[in-house]
Parts: C-alpha cells; structure tokens; sequence
C-alpha cells in the first residue's frame, strides 16, 4: 500500500493505484494487479541497528509479537531514531479533513447538526444514526479487519466530496496500533 502520492491515502487496490497517478499514461505506469491488499495498513517498521529493537512505525505486528521474537523489549522512537516512511506528523490524509472522536460525542454532534450533517461521513464502530444524506460506513470490531480495509474506507468517503471525516477513536489496546497510527496522523 505505498504507491501513492507523498501524504495521501495509501492505496490498497490496483484501481487505487490508477486513481492516485490518474496523470499518467499507460505508457509511463505499470499496475499488476495482484487483488486488494490482504493486510491495508503499511507494515511495522523496527530499528534493529542499534543494541536494542526500536518501534519506527506500528502496524499488524505488534510490539508483544517483536519482543517475544527479540527476547528484549521493544523501545519507543525517539529524537535519535532514523526518519522512515509515514513517521510524519501528517500523512495518509485524505483531501476531507479527518477528526478522530468518542462515539458518544460523535453522535451528540451529529444529533445537533441534524441535516446540517450532510458535509460529514462518519466511519465508526459503535451503530451510529444520522441524518438522511450523511455516508456512515461500519468499521469491523476486529483491528485486523479494520486495518485492511481503512485506506479504502477513507477514500470511498473522501471520493463523496464531503468536507469532513469523523471517525471513531479506536480502542487503546494494542492490537490497534497501526489503525490508530494511521488515523491520528491522518488528522493532524
């Protein structure tokens, strides 16, 4: 899911890939298509050139999974750890702007705005309600099904041309990780 433009949505299909270099000629891009991405989310990236494992970028997987590999714990970035890729503050954006929320907050907001809402898409897990016209997408309970299909979710909503992408705050646990990554750098 890399072949994309710097800070965008990662693609996770050939149809994305297409999209996302739209400019381009035949001549000048070559898509195989191998079907849509089994995983979604890029992968976890470790720094391993030091005495110690240091956690670069989570994703599926995760840091208990390094650590039993390693035998040692796994450290957490810090100023001295080299930049890798979708590290940035910002990145993996779409062009609606994305704001991570609690469910309950969510839906009082949209209750308020009522069909007000019609700018809004919403991507969440708790069974949300909202005015006619609003595009609420499901987000599956499970963090590996929600981390194959994220990139693809947050550009068929941005794609409706709505201005905003609310989405629920995944839960803290670890296997969450690289679906939380995405989704706070998304926002920033």
């Amino acid at each position: 899911p890399s072949a994309n433009r710097f800070g965008r949505v990662s693609p996770t299909t050939a149809a994305h890939v297409a999209d996302e270099f739209e400019a381009l000629s035949d001549a000048e891009l070559l898509i195989l298509d191998g079907g849509a991405c089994p995983v979604g989310i890029e992968s976890t990236i470790v720094d391993a050139t030091r005495a110690w494992p240091v956690l670069l970028r989570p994703g599926m997987v995760t840091a208990a999974q390094i650590e039993a590999v390693c035998k040692q714990p796994l450290r957490e970035r810090d100023a001295t750890a080299p930049r890798a890729s979708g590290t940035l503050e910002s990145h993996y954006a779409p062009r609606a702007k994305v704001r991570l929320m609690d469910a309950k907050p969510l839906q009082a907001a949209l209750d308020l705005l009522g069909t007000d809402a019609r700018h809004i898409a919403v991507y969440a897990r708790t069974p949300i309600k909202a005015a006619r016209g609003v595009s609420v997408r499901r987000m599956p309970a499970e963090a590996s099904r929600s981390a194959q299909e994220l990139f693809a979710v947050l550009r068929e909503l941005d794609a409706t041309g709505v201005r905003l992408i609310w989405v629920e705050t995944p839960p803290a646990d670890a296997a969450w990780d690289g679906v939380r990554d995405r989704l706070v750098r998304a926002a920033a």
